[in-house]
Order: C-alpha cells, then structure tokens, then sequence
C-alpha cells in the first residue's frame, strides 16, 4: 500500500507596505512605521519584503499614486508576491483594484487590525464582538463587489484562494450577525446587574483606558496583584478584567481595563466594542496611560480622547505618563507634558515606581 504524503503547507510571499498619507498628522513618521510593523507581527505574520512610502495625494482608484504604484508592481513581479498588507485602510474598489494590477491578494488595516482582534478574544463576550465586526465588514466588502461578483475570502498569512463569497451571502451573514447580537445582549444584561450592585455599594469604579501597548494590564497588575497578560505587542488583550483595589490594606474601589485604541480603529470594531466601552460611562475616574517614551504620545494623547467622544465618554480623568523608565532626562518633556492635568508620571516596572499613582487614588475622592 503507498503512503499518501500530505501536501506541506505553502507558506505566501508577502509584501507589507507602510504608508504616511497627507490625511495622517503624526509628527515621528519612523515611529508610525514601527507601529505598522508591530501590527503585521502582532498577527504572527512573517512578511518576506517591506516598502514605505509618504504620499502627497490619495488616488481614488488604487490610493497610491502612479509612481508608487508601478513601484510595487515591479516588487510584486521581480519576489514573486502573493499578498500585500497595506498599512492603511482602503475601498472595495481600491482593493480591487491593486489586487488586479498587483497579481496578489491585497489587504488593508482593518483586516490587519481585526486578525489580531480575532486571535486576542478569549472571552464569549469578546469572540462575539470581533465576529460581529468581522461580518460587518466582510458584509460591506462582499456588497461592495457588485451583483454577481465573487471575491477570494483568504486570510492573510495563508496559501490559496479561500472561500468564494457572493453577494447572495449578504442575508446569511445579516442572520449571523443578529444571532450574535442575541447572545451579547444577555452578556450586557448580567454586566448590568453587577454594575446596579456596584452602584447601590457606592464603590468607587476606576478604568484604565489608553493606547494600545501604553502599559494598562501591567499597571492593573502591579496595583491588584492580577495575573492579566501583559505581553509588549499591540492589543495583547482584549477581555475587560474588573478587580478590586486595595491600598494600606483598605478596599478603595475597583479598577477595569479596557482594550486599547489605535489610530484608524476600524469603525466596525468600535460600534461592536461600545457594549464593552460603555463601562466607562459609569466610572469615577479614567485613567489614561500613555507611553511617554513614544516620540507620537501626543497623537495618541488626541486618538484616545477622540474615541471617547465618539462613544460620549465624558468622564474625570488622571493622564498617567508611563515608561519614564526610557527617557533619559524627563525634564526635557516636563513642560509638554504638564499641558495635561491633572498627571503623574511613573514607570511601570516595579510597584515602588508607580507610587505617585498609588497616592493620588489613595487621596481620590469621587
């Protein structure tokens, strides 16, 4: 009898591309590239070629511009491409577009952003979310191809044309989506009743909120002795960690974190999240972590505060300036960093170095 050998698995040649758009304000163009990359690794992809470019206009039709774009095509051609990550996100059409002209399956920030999302959920609450987001957008791109078109639903990172989807599926993921929606609802329902028990207890509640990677769950762990995973990449946890908070050995509240923002968070992620984010609605006081040591903090400073808006967070806020640790001398930031108030800035390796938060939540008053 011959033994059948199993195909090996085929690992795609990928081309990610980075690229600072005339709508993009960051100040530290090399820190926004970083960034990028960390996404791309965040998602445990290995990419083989990286290309970074700085537009003066978006093209309607492929969002690079010609120059750039028969750039990429001799890249795609001469390394044999198979897919190309865009660190920005992009149309249906654009998509289709590069895709054609590129002879590689083509994909943006947001299916980059919603990976990571979908292999950090752990809790029902948050697979539920990311699915719901995922669909919504798969919905918007399968739509977006017309009547009677088709289009390759591979992942990135993966070899091989993936499940064909037409626009006939729009209604099967409509009933998916609402199925879903049914069980995060009993979610909201107990969450309500923990936070009615909360309230009538007059126990002060605190939420960390920040960028992505500014140190939350460390933070959360040194103050509550947590065991919340604190990995240093992008969005290493998404689930909502709630736990009591002692100083002197006396209770003073409750402290949550919550998944982190990033620049262009894709819209679909934000509206399935706002069950989640709606904690903060009911939170004596924020308190925004910022990692002072990245030369964007001040972009990131203006992200957040605008995703609060956005969900009409209006809340008491502590800017806690984290990593202190990396800046050489501090005062050379001091005075830049003291426009946000009120603060503390600490590091957050050890509990004797976040003593300054430690103190002003012991001296909190709600």
């Amino acid at each position: 009898m011959t033994r059948q050998v199993e195909n090996p698995i085929i690992k795609p040649k990928i081309l990610i591309v980075g690229i600072l758009s005339p709508t993009n304000s960051i100040v530290n163009t090399q820190s926004y590239f970083d960034e990028f990359v960390n996404l791309v690794k965040s998602n445990g992809i290995e990419y083989d070629e990286a290309v970074f470019i700085k537009l003066r206009q978006i093209d309607p039709g492929y969002y690079i511009t010609k120059g750039k774009l028969e750039e990429l095509i001799e890249i795609c051609k001469k390394h044999e491409i198979d897919q190309v990550i865009f660190s920005e996100p992009i149309s249906t059409q654009q998509e289709r577009n590069l895709t054609d002209i590129l002879h590689a399956k083509v994909f943006d920030r947001t299916q980059l952003i919603l990976d990571i999302f979908e292999k950090g959920a752990h809790s029902a609450e948050a697979k539920n979310q990311v699915a719901i987001a995922m669909l919504k957008n798969r919905k918007s791109r399968v739509a977006g191809h017309g009547k009677g078109m088709s289009q390759q639903a591979g992942r990135i990172g993966t070899k091989g044309p993936g499940e064909t989807q037409k626009e006939k599926d729009i209604q099967h993921i409509e009933k998916l989506i609402l199925s879903l929606q049914k069980d995060l609802k009993k979610i909201q329902q107990q969450r309500q009743t923990q936070r009615k028990r909360r309230i009538l207890a007059n126990i002060p509640m605190f939420c960390l909120v920040g960028y992505t990677n500014a140190g939350k769950s460390t933070i959360l762990n040194l103050l509550t002795q947590a065991n919340v995973l604190a990995e240093d990449k992008l969005f290493a946890t998404l689930d909502t960690t709630t736990r009591e908070l002692y100083v002197d050995g006396k209770k003073i509240g409750l402290i949550s974190d919550t998944v982190g923002f990033i620049q262009q968070l894709p819209h679909h992620l934000i509206e399935a999240f706002k069950s989640t984010l709606s904690e903060l609605q009911y939170a004596s006081l924020l308190l925004h972590v910022i990692d002072v040591s990245d030369p964007n903090w001040p972009s990131h400073i203006k992200v957040v505060m605008e995703t609060l808006k956005d969900i009409n967070v209006d809340k008491p806020m502590l800017y806690i300036f984290n990593k202190a640790d990396k800046i050489p001398d501090i005062s050379i930031i001091k005075s830049q960093v003291d426009k946000f108030q009120p603060n503390v800035i600490i590091s957050s390796l050890s509990k004797d170095r976040i003593a300054p938060l430690i103190e002003y939540l012991k001296n909190f008053k709600a």
